[in-house]
């Protein structure tokens, strides 16, 4: 009889003898609040985390340009995140995972290894003459140069005698002046979307490498490969400085304009220009480009060429094929008198000759524009603009003969390559016509373009200005946005249609954000024109004063096809014109070095939590390792509140009209204000979870445990003598308090009814994905079979609510 009243006692008054010494009240307090605030703070962190993933995702799929700065930022986020995130589900469940800090390192070694890959160009001759330069050494000269050395030694035509300074000079410099770091770090400061703060590093970025001084060897390797230059051409002779940067002039990428040139440079001023060239890898359209076409800045090495300076009399550019139309065979060739700088600055139009290729010679068309001024080189040094006077004004560039033989240089140079080649020429004093660049040239696929030629459409917008040249082909719509000065650049918004009056390649920054380009002069041959083809941007040139005409903040509609401009979003002509708009990134070497990151951060292996997976050494990942800290922090939380003894010395006793018993421990904003008593009531509760549960509970009144019937009571004679849980001595699984444990969004709320126990724990946040409930329910008393029952009407119940439930023997997770 002694047994069985000490069961029956232990049923409904449980407690017992030989409980652990409590904590005091103070330090159990603290363990659960340092906890609870170490759990917030990981969901906080992980949720910061995940979004960093979702937009390096997002930028994979055109969301925007992005340039390693980007990748090396966000993943320094993700890393900083992590280790934040190792250290706070340690800090819940002390020590039990240290084992996640060197999975960590071994994932973050693996993205490292991928972002400081990079090539080498140390110990490699800091300059190379011409004569020693041909496509092998294209990783080491640039395109550009590479393409002359091809054009000297193997085509035959003519190039001005000169020399390259090397990347591994270029390599030289930097690490001479310790600036890779500097630039890095001003870089990865900058958001690329802001305007502002992208020119001000560009600015900053550029004096410093203006400023700092070459290596000693460098600095003389450059005065004696002048030296010997004079000696195959004249005393002082004049050079132009060109970039020839890595990556520069390829078929994807032409940088069309993008950095520096400098032309007639004396001896004198050799120094001052190689450095201006160097840092005009960091000017604002440089920058922005690179961004956009998805090219490391550490894997463009700026090599710069140096040429014996033609003083032209005339010079253009050639395409040896139309870019617009890849089955119109012919050569279009552009002219100006003196030098070509006005052609591909966009500030002239120049004159247009347009020869067939079959038959050879004939001259299709020939276009003569008057000319205003010229460029001329100065005796001292540098170029001037001139005035054109009397009749040389309306005298063409070239003659018809001229031109026919340009037009074969042309086809040579394209059979030579095996692909369409964008030229650029000048004619000498002495009438000998050299060649001073030739690149792939861009050219668009007008079979992927999806525009009808429906010759009813019903256009009812009124016409602003109509005529000029297509420098890129499309129909698109947008507000007009009319920049004049650089500052405007600095305001262009999103999608509106860039209006200009000169074809510069500064406004190539801008190409990324507009939707359509037009300008008052310029040519097809401009650096601009090129680079709106790239970008797949519809482009009209030299259309009649478009920057009087159109005014500021109008919608329109820019028709490059048929050479117009619309009052309006014209409608039809946009359904027919349904180009998809490029995606510059794709495929670049940022864009790959972008998935082959995300390959170690974002793909989620730990999907089951019950796998035999879901460890720390199963974490494969950066996203691994966050699902199983978020998953081992609900856990520990969870278990938390039923795992502390005498827990009623660190809460308040709840008044309330119920039959049991509850503490209510406060983590720091659970009350409405101050709790002075030992005691809290029901309206001094502010945690939306508690109350929710609460209601829950009392919706149905309840007198305390049901009568038991002579069955039932056997049953659970029975099984008492048997679970070693239900002794009335020693540490028991039903031997807990009732305790609450609170803040305004977080709650934990473990009971113990007779032999029952259950946890409900739930967490309400603004981001819907952190928010979650938690039940547990374990034991009884009764037999087997009895217990399986009652577990399975849990289950239905749960079930009918969304819960995922799992049962193992008599525990019920959901």
């Amino acid at each position: 009889m002694f047994g069985l009243r000490q069961i029956i006692k232990k049923l409904f008054f449980a407690g017992g003898k030989g409980a652990e010494p409590a904590k005091s009240s103070g330090a159990v307090r603290s363990v659960f609040k340092t906890r609870y605030w170490n759990f917030k703070a990981l969901l906080d962190i992980n949720h910061k985390t995940l979004e960093i993933m979702s937009n390096m995702e997002h930028a994979l799929q055109g969301g925007h340009g992005f340039g390693m700065a980007f990748i090396r930022a966000n993943c320094t986020a993700i890393s900083v995140n992590l280790y934040k995130i190792i250290d706070k589900i340690n800090k819940i469940s002390p020590g039990r995972y240290q084992e996640l800090y060197d999975v960590f390192a071994k994932v973050q070694n693996e993205i490292n290894c991928i972002l400081e890959d990079r090539k080498d160009w140390k110990g490699g001759e800091m300059v190379l003459h011409l004569e020693a330069v041909n496509k092998n050494a294209i990783d080491h000269v640039g395109g550009k140069i590479a393409n002359l050395g091809e054009i000297m030694n193997r085509v035959g035509l003519p190039v001005p005698q000169g020399f390259v300074i090397t990347a591994s000079a270029y390599e030289l410099f930097m690490e001479y002046n310790s600036l890779r770091d500097k630039i890095n770090q001003r870089l990865q400061s900058v958001k690329f979307e802001d305007m502002e703060s992208l020119q001000n590093a560009s600015i900053h970025i550029q004096e410093l490498i203006e400023r700092s001084p070459l290596p000693p060897e460098l600095e003389k390797a450059i005065t004696d490969a002048y030296t010997l230059l004079e000696e195959k051409t004249e005393h002082g002779v004049h050079v132009s400085m060109r970039s020839s940067a890595l990556g520069e002039d390829t078929q994807g990428a032409s940088f069309a304009g993008q950095y520096r040139s400098e032309l007639n440079v004396s001896e004198e001023s050799l120094i001052r220009a190689y450095k201006q060239i160097l840092a005009s890898k960091y000017s604002l359209q440089a920058i922005t480009y690179r961004l956009n076409k998805g090219f490391r800045d550490a894997d463009i090495a700026m090599c710069v060429g140096c040429m014996a300076m033609v003083r032209a009399v005339a010079s253009g550019v050639i395409y040896s094929c139309d870019p617009g139309n890849t089955h119109n065979n012919v050569v279009i060739i552009n002219a100006v008198p003196g030098l070509a700088m006005s052609v591909v600055d966009g500030s002239v139009s120049p004159d247009l000759f347009v020869v067939s290729k079959d038959p050879p010679g004939q001259i299709l068309k020939h276009e003569v524009y008057t000319k205003k001024q010229k460029i001329v080189c100065l005796n001292e040094g540098g170029i001037q603009s001139l005035d054109v006077t009397g009749q040389d004004k309306d005298a063409p560039a070239i003659t018809n003969d001229r031109a026919v033989s340009l037009a074969g240089m042309a086809t040579r140079l394209e059979d030579f390559y095996g692909t369409p080649q964008d030229i650029e020429w000048a004619i000498g004093e002495d009438g000998v016509v050299k060649i001073l660049q030739s690149r792939p040239l861009k050219q668009v696929d007008t079979s992927a373009r999806v525009i009808k030629e429906i010759p009813d459409v019903t256009i009812g917008q009124r016409v602003i200005t109509e005529g000029g040249v297509t420098a890129s082909p499309g129909v698109a719509c947008g507000p007009a946005f009319i920049a004049r000065t650089t500052s405007d650049a600095l305001h262009f918004p999103q999608g509106a249609v860039l209006v200009t009056k000169y074809a510069s390649p500064q406004w190539a920054a801008l190409l990324d954000k507009a939707t359509a380009l037009i300008t008052d002069c310029g040519g097809v041959a401009g650096h601009l024109a090129t680079v709106a083809r790239e970008f797949g941007i519809p482009a009209l040139f030299n259309a009649d004063a478009a920057t009087d005409k159109i005014r500021n903040g109008d919608t329109i509609t820019v028709d490059a096809d048929t050479r117009k401009v619309y009052e309006g979003k014209v409608e039809p002509l946009l359904k027919e014109a349904q180009t998809e708009r490029l995606n510059p990134m794709k495929g670049t070497p940022v864009y790959s070095i972008l998935e082959k990151v995300l390959e170690h951060i974002t793909p989620l292996n730990l999907t089951n939590p019950d796998g035999n997976n879901f460890t720390p050494p199963g974490c494969r990942t950066y996203h691994d390792i966050t699902r199983f800290c978020h998953e081992k922090a609900v856990d520990a939380m969870f278990a938390f509140g039923g795992n502390n003894k005498q827990i009623e010395r660190a809460g308040k006793q709840l008044v309330g009209d119920v039959p049991l018993q509850y503490w209510v421990i406060d983590l720091g904003d659970g009350f409405k204000g101050p709790v002075e008593d030992d005691t809290v009531h029901l309206q001094d509760i502010a945690s939306t979870p508690m109350l929710a549960i609460w209601e829950g509970m009392i919706a149905v009144p309840w007198d305390g445990p049901p009568a038991i019937d002579t069955k039932g009571f056997l049953s659970v004679m029975m099984e008492s003598t048997m679970n070693p849980n239900l002794h009335s001595v020693g540490r028991s699984s039903y031997a807990q308090k009732n305790c609450i444990i609170i803040s305004k969004n977080f709650c934990n709320f473990s009971c113990r009814f007779g032999y029952h126990f259950s946890v409900t724990q739930a967490f309400l946040s603004e981001r819907p994905r952190e928010n979650y409930i938690k039940f547990g329910f374990k034991g009884g008393a009764a037999d087997f079979g009895r217990k399986l029952r009652r577990m399975k009407l849990i289950e239905e119940i749960l079930t009918m609510f969304d819960f995922l439930v799992e049962i193992r023997e008599d525990f019920i997770g959901a």
